[in-house]
């Protein structure tokens, strides 16, 4: 979680786009560590502390005063959101999307900063 707590600070001033394509490359460089902690026992536990982060992360990008989210509940786009993005990455783990991950990650990327 540190390793991705480090990729999203060196992403920040990036589109979700562009800071997804840094995601999957690191995924697609530790596949195996991410594939068995997606699939084993413990991935529940795994995978409930990979959706903190991506909440936290997401936190600052959220904006309910304003736009196309404005009066939503920031909670909901939040987990809704968060899980989106854990549920896409589980996904390339454990049923393998056959895109490629820079693939998969500018599309991500391109839905969220499209509804975001």
């Amino acid at each position: 979680m540190n390793e991705l707590r480090k990729l999203c600070a060196s992403a920040a001033e990036l589109d979700f786009k562009e800071g997804n394509v840094i995601w999957f490359k690191y995924f697609e460089s530790n596949y195996l560590f991410f594939s068995t902690m997606l699939t084993s026992k413990g991935a529940s536990a795994f995978r409930s502390k990979f959706l903190e982060l991506v909440i936290e992360e997401l936190k600052g990008e959220v904006n309910i005063t304003e736009g196309k989210n404005q009066g939503l509940s920031k909670d909901v786009i939040l987990t809704f959101f968060g899980s989106a993005i854990v549920g896409v990455v589980e996904s390339y783990f454990t049923k393998g999307i056959p895109d490629p991950p820079h693939v998969a990650a500018e599309q991500l990327g391109i839905l969220l900063d499209r509804n975001l």
